[in-house]
């Protein structure tokens, strides 16, 4: 009998080159423990500079992606700009969420839809994370705006790590191991979990597990709370090895 085969809908920012990576990635191994399957579609907005300026302007062209998506009949979309989300107000995660998923029942194809700013709050709850601590290749002042965003969602953040980069390209061709070094610099003496990339752009993966060995805390980041949120939408189990504690398994 074939496997099941579902279709991974994101909306991602134009410039964006790491979450058409690490989604898949993500995806691939865990149909390797798993017979399910999965295919990859995408719909792009405009956003090279990551402004707060860009950034409304980009976010208001999500609900044309979802359109385009829901034309394809993916099985879940994932909103893949956590800054941009977040940029907007606290909460706003819910309301575009919502919006997102309105777009597709008026093109006649009910999607979920789940977003990066969501899934990383709700991530760190289902770990039952109430401090962590983060690490973003924002601008100072996008950083305190991020750590606003999650603080609001209840999850205290204890120290943060911006790394001032404003071109979004240079951000997607970061070597994602340069963050086992990084992490050091944090303070995590009252952390509960680590979110490795607060972005959807910074390359992570690589480094996920190999930090959380290193120290026995949960990491995540951006793209592992995505699949976790795409998998449970989908109302699938959550293994994918070597991808940290949020896709051991063990949370549904």
């Amino acid at each position: 009998m074939p496997a099941t085969a579902y279709r991974i809908g994101q909306i991602v920012p134009s410039s964006n080159t790491t979450m058409e990576t690490e989604i898949p990635a993500l995806l691939r191994a865990r149909e390797a423990v798993a017979p399910e399957r999965f295919t990859f579609h995408s719909s792009r907005m405009r956003m090279k500079q990551v402004t707060r300026e860009e950034l409304a302007a980009m976010d208001d062209e999500s609900e044309r992606c979802a359109r385009e998506l829901s034309d394809a009949a993916v099985d879940v979309m994932g909103y893949a700009c956590l800054v941009a989300i977040m940029s907007r107000g606290r909460g706003y995660h819910r309301h575009s969420q919502r919006r997102l998923h309105e777009v597709s029942i008026a093109n006649g194809q009910p999607t979920p839809v789940v977003s990066s700013a969501g899934a990383l709050t709700e991530g760190l709850a289902t770990l039952g994370a109430r401090r962590v601590a983060i690490i973003t290749p924002y601008m100072p002042a996008l950083t305190r705006m991020v750590v606003d965003y999650i603080e609001a969602e209840g999850i205290r953040v204890v120290d943060s790590i911006a790394l001032a980069i404003p071109d979004n390209l240079e951000v997607g061709r970061r070597d994602p191991m340069a963050l086992v070094d990084i992490v050091d610099r944090l303070d995590l003496r009252e952390a509960d979990a680590v979110v490795l990339s607060a972005c959807v752009q910074m390359p992570s993966l690589a480094a996920i597990q190999t930090v959380e060995d290193s120290l026995g805390l949960p990491v995540v980041s951006a793209a592992t709370c995505t699949v976790f949120q795409m998998l449970r939408a989908l109302d699938l189990t959550s293994r994918v090895p070597g991808a940290g504690r949020l896709l051991s398994g063990d949370y549904r």
